[in-house]
């Protein structure tokens, strides 16, 4: 269990910390929603947390396999509904992969990445398409 203390501290803005490291982080209301947008808002963070966990599962296997993926880059679009209730829709994924499309392992990546547990947590409403790019020369 880790735990994380969000404090409001007015005008949209909230103050997150991981209390085991105490890292601090900061979220505000996007401009769309009567905020300021001046950081992240509480959904882009839904959208980091999907690419940066697909990337660490991938890390973690190629790792495990002596694979590298320095210079990989996930973009994570997120979309938001149009009617009410407000939510996210949509967060289209594009992978960028440093490898070729050929690699003998790529099956085992992709699998990895679709086992993230973020993406294992959204809700299945939420459409997640994935682009992947395999950059790398044969």
């Amino acid at each position: 269990m880790i735990e994380i203390t969000t404090h409001y501290e007015g005008g949209l803005h909230c103050r997150n910390t991981h209390v085991p490291t105490g890292t601090q982080f900061s979220t505000d209301a996007p401009v769309d929603n009567n905020g300021r947008g001046e950081t992240f808002s509480p959904t882009d963070l839904l959208a980091a947390a999907l690419g940066s966990c697909l990337a660490t599962i991938m890390g973690i296997v190629a790792q495990k396999m002596d694979i590298a993926l320095d210079g990989m880059k996930i973009d994570v679009k997120k979309h938001m509904s149009e009617s009410l209730p407000r939510r996210v829709a949509r967060l289209e994924v594009r992978i960028e992969v440093p490898l070729h499309r050929d690699h003998p392992e790529r099956r085992v990546l992709e699998s990895a990445a679709l086992s993230c547990p973020v993406s294992l947590s959204i809700h299945p409403e939420i459409k997640v398409p994935i682009e992947w790019c395999w950059l790398g020369h044969a």
